[in-house]
């Protein structure tokens, strides 16, 4: 039985040869129409067919765009090959239509498994890409290593800070002192040893020009 329907149409070459179109069905993950290859499967029938296996070859229709995610320069043998498992069981009876449905099924999966695979390093990427922005945001992964850097340079940090707090306090404790001084009366500064004996008779010989002044009444 020779397949010739809307997805197999047979087209043919002469008595002994003909095309079959085949149109394999591929479901895109993203959910989004992608319009199958055609591809042409040439059958050529021996003289002793069904008792030997029928010529095959497949190539893509003339003028057709390559597919996206097929390469029959590469893929052909592979395709081919893949059949002869089914031509060695159908030997003696006709094949062709079991053979079409397995090839299809075999291209179908191969394009299929190679869409996965884009799909998976499209997600690869997206989820490092995450990995990253998450990362600007929780910061670097706590290690032994990560901590002991981190203690140093913060025990730096609080020595540094330790000592300026220090060194503004020795100032202010500077500033206090002399705003003091500056206040301090004559007896003070006499106390802390500020001023000397000469400054004491000064002192003395005011006030005793100071009582003589004094008129008793």
């Amino acid at each position: 039985m020779v397949p010739n329907n809307k997805t197999n149409l047979r087209l043919d070459i002469d008595e002994k040869s003909y095309r079959i179109t085949i149109k394999p069905q591929i479901e895109n993950p993203d959910g989004s129409d992608t319009e199958p290859p055609t591809l042409l499967l040439t059958v050529t029938y021996p003289s002793s067919y069904p008792d030997e296996a029928p010529l095959l070859d497949l190539s893509l229709p003339p003028n057709a765009p390559k597919p996206p995610h097929l390469d029959l320069s590469n893929d052909r043998p592979t395709l081919l090959s893949s059949l002869d498992q089914t031509i060695s069981e159908s030997l003696g009876i006709a094949m062709v239509f079991t053979l079409v449905t397995t090839l299809t099924e075999t291209i179908e999966n191969l394009i299929a498994s190679r869409i996965s695979d884009i799909q998976k390093e499209k997600d690869r990427e997206a989820e490092e890409a995450e990995a990253k922005e998450n990362a600007k945001f929780h910061g670097e992964r706590v290690t032994r290593e990560s901590f002991l850097r981190w203690r140093q340079g913060f025990g730096a940090e609080i020595e540094k800070k330790v000592e300026e707090e220090e060194r503004v306090r020795k100032e202010g404790e500077g500033k206090r002192a002399a705003k003091r001084e500056e206040k301090l009366t004559g007896r003070e500064l006499w106390e802390k040893g500020m001023v000397g004996k000469d400054a004491d008779l000064e002192e003395e010989e005011g006030l005793e020009e100071g009582v003589e002044g004094l008129k008793v009444g």
